[in-house]
């Protein structure tokens, strides 16, 4: 376990780059596809402790809100030839863990990289326009084995559906580093 803060390379106020990737679903997904007034893009993967740990908390989360005031995407970006990731491993954890958002496959790591995302999870929350308001902790927890008493992200979303602005628009989230291809 490589653990890893995330750095900001996309900033506050810039758009989302695109996407054209395979869920675990089989469709095919990109951000036209989402229609919500905040969409949260998570790097995340099937074998990482603090994804594990919080995934329970990102299906809590995407369930205490309608998909009109919030959609999750799940992106996984590791190499799929490390232990435990790779497309069929996505659709088994996407299974297993009653995922009730879409878990899209960025198997070339472009998609990682256009963020800048470094770690998982590594949440990017995005207003309507697709233009970054917050990125950062999806809650207090800063270990696997921690238990959050703040839900960071939930406040943040809900401060952008009352139209009003983020005081901390960047709160490094900590993780496993994301596995690059050599």
């Amino acid at each position: 376990m490589a653990r890893t803060l995330s750095t900001q390379t996309l900033k506050t106020g810039q758009k989302a780059p695109d996407f054209n990737l395979l869920g675990t679903d089989g469709k095919r997904y990109s951000l036209e596809d989402f229609k919500s007034k905040t969409v949260l893009i998570v790097f995340m993967c099937n074998h990482c402790p603090f994804v594990k740990a919080r995934i329970g908390d990102l299906t809590k989360l995407q369930s205490s809100f309608s998909t009109d005031d919030l959609q999750i995407i799940g992106i996984n970006s590791n190499d799929p030839s490390y232990e435990g990731e790779g497309y069929e491993n996505m659709v088994k954890f996407s299974k297993e863990h009653d995922l009730n958002f879409p878990y899209i496959f960025d198997e070339t790591q472009e998609i990682a990289k256009k963020y800048g995302a470094v770690c998982t999870p590594d949440p990017f929350l995005f207003n309507s326009d697709f233009v970054l308001v917050y990125h950062g902790r999806i809650n207090d927890a800063v270990e696997p084995e921690s238990i959050p008493t703040t839900e960071i992200m939930k406040h943040n979303i809900s401060t952008i559906l009352n139209n009003s602005t983020i005081e901390k628009d960047f709160d490094p989230s900590i993780g496993c580093s994301i596995k690059w291809k050599e």
